[in-house]
């Protein structure tokens, strides 16, 4: 009966299925929140989000569900090894997440239809789509 052998350094190769597929991730899922907007339309609607996203760990996006502010916010019961610290207590929402296809099958930001990571680029798309954006502050 013939075995296979395993070479020296290397890992034999695991199928990753919804089963064990956590425990090769970096719980990215776990590291932020993100909140429904209403779709922003006027000028002053946009003036708002660039005053969220001029904090720290605030980001803005579009994508086939809408708008949506995302906070770079890792979980508190986030063990160092990746791993919940609170898992038979979690709250629903996690128990309810499913990762049939998440963020270890493909990027979220692969979805955006629209990102904006700073200050300077959610201003620079305001000054594309408004074309008297920089007048709005101006005083009569």
């Amino acid at each position: 009966m013939a075995r296979a052998l395993k070479r020296p350094g290397r890992r034999a190769k695991v199928a990753i299925t919804p089963e064990n597929k956590c425990s090769f991730c970096a719980a990215k899922c776990c590291t932020y929140v993100t909140q429904h907007l209403d779709a922003p339309r006027s000028m002053a609607d946009f003036d708002v989000l660039l005053w969220q996203v001029a904090h720290r760990g605030v980001h803005v996006y579009k994508d086939e569900d809408g708008w949506f502010l995302l906070f770079e916010a890792p979980c508190t019961h986030l063990s160092p090894d990746g791993r919940c610290g609170i898992y038979a207590e979690r709250p629903r929402i996690c128990r309810d997440h499913s990762n049939d296809y998440c963020e270890y099958d493909a990027p979220a930001e692969a979805g955006f239809e629209l990102y904006f990571d700073s200050y300077e680029a959610l201003l620079s798309y305001c000054r594309r789509r408004f074309r008297t954006w920089d007048r709005r502050l101006r005083q009569a």
